[in-house]
């Protein structure tokens, strides 16, 4: 049964220092020509000052077994919700049940919506991406069946000690400019379509 409601250089250049490991290593020095250096694998001996970072790379995996490991590598899952969504909460809770670890981001804003809209999504939520899968509505037989072809396990294998992390906006800027504008009116969402039951604005059942 379907639910649904109605930077550059340097980015770059630490894509392509991505492995198949959780978290990568960085390294920036600067050599005595003044020239900046950024790279995965030490500086020369000969350098004194070394900056050192390591780099969170995509949803860690340790811990998990095997199978569901490579699944989350190979396809993370994204899920979009709204607030007073009671398709989202389901959607949330099936995740959460089948033991699939995901990201979660909210759209309640304009830029928000236009986060949605780059990730696939229109106005219907819950939306959720499973690698280059996308879901609109929360339905899940069509979820669950994602998921398989995934490759994610049919049953919940995660360690008893994993939590999600928690829910964070779809575009992270606008919500800190909210933030500092919070005696302000709210900006109202464009493009809307009539509310139905207790969805705001743009949204539907």
């Amino acid at each position: 049964m379907k639910k649904s409601f109605s930077w550059l250089p340097l980015s770059l250049m630490l894509t392509l220092l991505v492995t198949a490991n959780a978290h990568a290593q960085l390294y920036k020095w600067v050599a005595p020509d003044g020239k900046i250096t950024y790279s995965d694998t030490p500086p020369p001996s000969s350098v004194k000052k070394v900056e050192e970072k390591a780099l969170a790379v995509g949803p860690s995996t340790a811990g998990f077994p095997f199978e569901l490991a490579q699944a989350v590598k190979a396809s993370p899952v994204t899920l979009y919700t709204t607030s007073k969504c009671e398709a989202c909460i389901d959607a949330r809770n099936f995740l959460n049940t089948r033991g699939i670890p995901f990201a979660e981001k909210t759209v309640n804003n304009n830029d928000e919506i236009a986060r949605l809209k780059q990730a696939g999504g229109d106005r219907q939520l819950p939306f959720a991406t499973i690698g280059s899968n996308k879901q609109s509505g929360f339905n899940s037989d069509l979820w669950d069946a994602a998921l398989t072809r995934a490759g994610y396990p049919a049953s919940n294998q995660l360690p008893k000690t994993y939590r999600n992390p928690a829910p964070e906006s779809a575009a992270p800027k606008a919500r800190a400019a909210e933030s500092k504008a919070a005696n302000d009116a709210p900006a109202p969402v464009t493009d809307t379509l009539p509310a139905t039951g207790n969805a705001p604005p743009g949204f539907r059942f």
